[in-house]
């Protein structure tokens, strides 16, 4: 199926907490001078408007970045991922939002990779444009540009099955960033199935995986069964807003699950989530989990498994 535009959903809830932890695995790998590689399997259009179509109907920024926009106490993490976003609006106004594959732009090096699927025309199509005017805009700021050719790679195609040609990288160090639109059930199956190939490939890689909370089956799942793959550890950590809606729909919660996480991650988390449920959460069911191993961290009302 390719009807999903994930620009309906450009910086809503699950985009604060999915960029957040995105940028400081990033942050992490850059600590030391040997490259590495990001590969994002589903990158979408690379930049959203929030203020004309999809997301302009939609509104669900106004579950997340829009609510932490003008504070002035945010935790250095948020701080900094806020800060992107804004620099991607000099004028204060906030009119458009970075998906994951500006994020990865804006923090790896000049001797960094990145490589980028998107499957759906449509949004292939606007993250090769987004990038040429990436390229065109540092050229007529008089910069040499490294925004695409071997720095940076996109394809159309389906980033589950092109990851295998890419495990390992030739550094040996690198970051996947497993993000489907879970439309079909068998997107939840084939996260898992990618995983456990890829940690045959790359095994100290470090791989996360943005999921939604929902009734499904397969979400309440998903993260049992990612839990059990031969990784040298693993990292859980979901966000609620709200307590689910009366009639079912709507995302009111999500989580990034993070296999091979930097020992940096956790308390990072243990540090903002607090934060991040007090901001963004509009009712007393919202909350959040944090799971490491045998270690479950709850804050807020006690989790739904919904």
């Amino acid at each position: 199926m390719l009807s999903y535009r994930h620009a309906f959903h450009a910086g809503n809830h699950a985009d604060v907490l999915k960029h957040l932890v995105l940028i400081q695995l990033l942050r992490y790998l850059g600590q030391k001078e040997a490259p590495y590689m990001y590969i994002d399997t589903h990158s979408g259009a690379g930049v959203y408007a929030l203020d004309t179509g999809y997301a302009a109907k939609s509104t669900e920024y106004l579950t997340g970045i829009s609510r932490l926009w003008d504070r002035k106490d945010l935790p250095g993490p948020v701080a900094e991922y806020v800060g992107l976003v804004k620099a991607m609006n000099p004028d204060g106004k906030m009119r458009y939002y970075p998906g994951s594959p500006y994020c990865g732009e804006k923090v790896l090096r000049s001797q960094d990779r990145m490589r980028l699927f998107e499957l759906h025309p449509s949004d292939s199509k606007l993250l090769e444009d987004n990038f040429r005017k990436l390229e065109a805009h540092a050229a007529a700021n008089g910069q040499r540009s490294n925004v695409r050719g071997k720095r940076v790679m996109i394809q159309k195609g389906d980033g589950f099955a092109g990851l295998k040609a890419l495990l390992p990288p030739p550094s040996r160090r690198g970051l996947v960033l497993i993000d489907p639109p879970y439309e079909v059930k068998e997107d939840y199956r084939r996260v898992k199935d990618t995983l456990s190939d890829a940690l045959t490939r790359f095994a100290t890689g470090t791989y996360a995986v943005w999921y939604p909370v929902l009734q499904r089956m397969e979400s309440r799942e998903l993260a049992g069964k990612l839990k059990r793959l031969p990784a040298n550890g693993w990292l859980n950590v979901t966000l609620s807003i709200s307590g689910p809606a009366p009639d079912g729909f709507g995302l009111h919660s999500s989580g990034m699950f993070v296999l091979n996480p930097p020992w940096t991650l956790e308390p990072m988390l243990r540090e903002v989530m607090p934060y991040l449920v007090s901001a963004l959460g509009t009712d007393a069911e919202a909350g959040f989990t944090l799971e490491t191993g045998e270690t479950v961290t709850t804050s807020g009302a006690p989790k739904r498994r919904t």
